[in-house]
């Protein structure tokens, strides 16, 4: 699943080996956020609210995190 976190960067989250592995998408270069733990027990439309929760700083007014694709 990919995520527009607030139109600033992107993040790939998938699963691995039963636990969520997330991944920052840059131009050309996809690299593992080690920093960012997401709870293996969280269900795959919780994700988006999760990703909320964590970069809420980054958020402008009315900005949301979005799901843009698998």
């Amino acid at each position: 699943m990919k995520f527009n976190i607030y139109g600033r960067f992107q993040i790939e989250v998938q699963r691995e080996n039963g636990a969520w592995v997330a991944y920052r998408l840059d131009p050309g270069k996809r690299g593992q956020l080690d920093e960012l733990v997401i709870p293996s027990e969280l269900e795959t439309h919780d994700i988006a609210t999760y990703l909320d929760d964590i970069y809420h700083e980054y958020a402008g007014f009315g900005q949301n995190v979005e799901r843009i694709g698998n």
